[in-house]
């Protein structure tokens, strides 16, 4: 990779302005669109239009890239960005970066002949987010809850890379740990830190004794008749992406408190998130040759 590149980073959150300071630090040319509400960033242009973004090495697109009705996920911008208006603004063949992309918008990008390269599929990416994720999830707990971790009974459903970052966490802190995962592998593993074990699919008739459920898996896992076996006073953290893993609406009706805890990496530590895009990025280009 060329040591000075010209970037742009479009829309997205306190993530994305840390990328921008960030890049700026490495030495490179940096632009911002649709971050103005922030105010100036350190070594970062800000630029009011997007006439120039066809001449970047590299833009940069939010995390998920899109929002609703179609639109730049730009929730530091005081206006609404249609993304085919910000896609229309860039060359055909640039190397457009964005996180979590949906097939509307990567229908649009492949009609005006770009690629977009999504960095939220990287692995490397997953593994750093599951760190802020898993202690954001526990600042959660530890505010919500009315007793102390240390002693709780917690169960972790799910076992990939995030419920492997919070386990032990949790456990770290003196909870009573379980558990809940599909694959014998995973089971196999938790049991090898003596911690307790459920079968995703089961949990019901095995949740009454739980101060805290963390969800990681973003399929339904937690109906009515999980939710209904849950302590009044149980706390339920949802960290799975939409459309979550929980009956919202059945927890509703039930009176059980759920906090849906999305995008924590870029609430908890935005520097971190940041480091972690920006590190992702620098290995799509490295990939591509840059």
């Amino acid at each position: 990779m060329r040591n000075e590149l010209n970037f742009w980073v479009v829309g997205g959150d306190m993530r994305q302005a840390k990328l921008a300071e960030l890049l700026s630090a490495d030495g490179h040319t940096v632009h911002t669109y649709a971050l103005e509400e922030l105010g100036p960033l350190a070594g970062v242009h800000a630029a009011e239009d997007l006439g120039e973004a066809e001449l970047a090495d590299c833009v940069v697109l939010p995390l998920p890239a899109a929002g609703e009705g179609g639109r730049l996920n730009a929730p530091l911008s005081g206006s609404a960005h249609p993304m085919e208006e910000v896609l229309a603004a860039l060359r055909p063949g640039q190397v457009v970066c964005a996180g979590r992309v949906d097939p509307a918008t990567a229908a649009l990008a492949e009609g005006r002949g770009l690629t977009l390269h999504d960095y939220f599929t990287r692995e490397e990416l997953a593994v750093a987010n599951a760190v802020p994720t898993a202690e954001g999830a526990i600042q959660i707990a530890m505010e919500e809850l009315p007793i102390t971790l240390h002693g709780a009974r917690a169960l972790v459903i799910g076992y990939g890379r995030l419920g492997r970052a919070l386990a032990p966490r949790l456990s770290a802190l003196g909870a009573k740990v379980s558990v809940a995962a599909r694959k014998y592998a995973a089971l196999a593993w938790a049991e090898s830190f003596n911690w307790g074990t459920e079968r995703i699919g089961q949990l019901a008739g095995w949740l009454c004794g739980y101060d805290l459920v963390v969800n990681t898996v973003p399929a339904p896992v937690l109906g009515e008749a999980e939710l209904e076996e849950l302590k009044p006073d149980c706390l339920v953290i949802d960290l799975a992406s939409k459309p979550g893993g929980v009956d919202f609406a059945a927890a509703a009706r039930l009176g059980r408190k759920v906090v849906w805890a999305l995008s924590l990496p870029g609430k908890t530590a935005p520097v971190t998130a940041g480091r972690a895009i920006q590190t992702a990025i620098y290995n799509i280009l490295s990939e591509l040759g840059g």
